[in-house]
This record gives C-alpha cells, structure tokens and sequence, in this order.
C-alpha cells in the first residue's frame, strides 16, 4: 500500500507511519517544515515539504499521485490562533480532499476530534470554539464528496501513554474518555486495510474490544 499523510510530522502521524512502513508499505509524509524531514525518516517515512496554507491543488494532487489511500492528520496545534485553525484544521482538510479527487485516489481517511462541529462551553474560550467549528465544517465538506470513499475518526481525550490494543469504535455518541496515540495509530492501519468501513463517522476510545475485532464489527 502506498499512504500519504497530511501533517506528517503530527504524533499520531509518525505513530502511523512506524507501523505502516515496518510491514512495507511505502508512507509519503506532507510537512511544512524542512527541519523535520530527519524524523519522518526515522520513521520511516519519506518527506515531502509542501505547506498546505499556501499550495494550490494542482501542486497537492501531484505529490498524490499513484498513492492507496491518504490519511489527513494535520492540526494546528497547542498554542495557535483560531484563525490557524481555520486555514489547517478546515481549509488544508478540504485542499486534501479536493487534490485526492483531482488525483483519483479514492480512499481519504481524516482525523477529526470528539466534538466537530458541535456547541462549545463558553468557558474553553474562541480557540477552542473555532477548533471545533474547523473539525465540524472539515467533516461535512467529506461527508459531500462522492469521488471519494472516506471514513472520519474522531478520537476523544489522546494520552502518551502505552497502546492497549483494545479500544471503543463506535458511531457517535460514545461518551467521554481516553484512547493512547499508539492505539489511534494501530486503529488506522486496521480501517486502511478494511475498504468495507467507509463513509461512517466514528468515535475512538481505549475499551475492551482488540482493534482488529472492532474494525471487524463495522464491516457493511
């Protein structure tokens, strides 16, 4: 299989990518920094520098091009603006998607978050706020695509902590909780290589059931 994954860089990005390349499949990582090229390697990955705020589609359906699968897994990030989340976490979603059908690569599996979408407490504040707002238009810009054969999976609180190999994945609502980055990871390759678990919306938490089990559970 050949993936690329948007927001390359990200923790669940170089998680994904360790798995994908120890069993052989070619991974191409998008970043925006140069500097990070030597981890994606290290993962084994191979980078590709292209800024999704500022590439037109035509730049991103090349770099696309002979790719299974693309996987959207870049954010802003902890400390910036909600303007930021608007450009990465909306329009650089909508830039992959709209390049992945330029590109006729059909599977597009995107990293959402519990919550897209949905009314904020005011007291997380605007950040926040345009977050979820960003995550929520990212996911209906997906959910009208028909050249494309995506899946959302929206993990909820992400800890460092060890992978369990055992998770919760179900359509929403789930409720509240926990999952590690190592399981999003594992949870991932297991919907990659699952093409019958497509354009659902899915919540992601560590539970009792072994991931592979879980993605099974979902097959239409």
């Amino acid at each position: 299989m050949d993936v690329v994954i948007a927001g390359g860089h990200g923790q669940i990005a170089l998680r994904l990518s360790r798995l994908l390349a120890a069993r052989g499949d070619t991974v191409r990582g998008l970043i925006r920094n140069p500097d990070h090229t030597d981890d994606l390697r290290e993962a084994g990955a191979e980078p590709v520098v292209c800024d999704l705020e500022e590439a037109a589609v035509e730049e991103v359906a090349g770099l696309l091009d002979g790719a299974d699968a693309v996987v959207f897994a870049a954010g802003a990030g902890p400390g910036s603006g909600a303007a930021r989340k608007d450009t990465v976490d909306r329009a650089a979603s909508v830039l992959a998607a709209d390049a992945a059908e330029r590109a006729g690569v059909r599977d597009f599996l995107q990293i959402s978050a519990m919550g897209a979408g949905e009314p904020t407490d005011p007291s997380r504040g605007e950040v926040w706020a345009a977050y979820a707002k960003a995550k929520g238009e990212a996911e209906d810009d997906l959910r009208a695509r028909d050249a494309l054969d995506w899946l959302i999976l929206r993990p909820g609180r992400l800890t460092d902590d060890p992978g369990t190999g055992l998770v919760r994945l179900e359509e929403p609502p789930i409720g509240h909780g926990a999952v590690t980055r190592d399981d999003v990871a594992a949870v991932l390759v297991a919907l990659l290589d699952e093409p019958r678990v497509r354009r659902r919306t899915l919540d992601l938490l560590n539970g009792g059931t072994e991931v592979g089990a879980a993605v099974a559970d979902l097959r239409g």
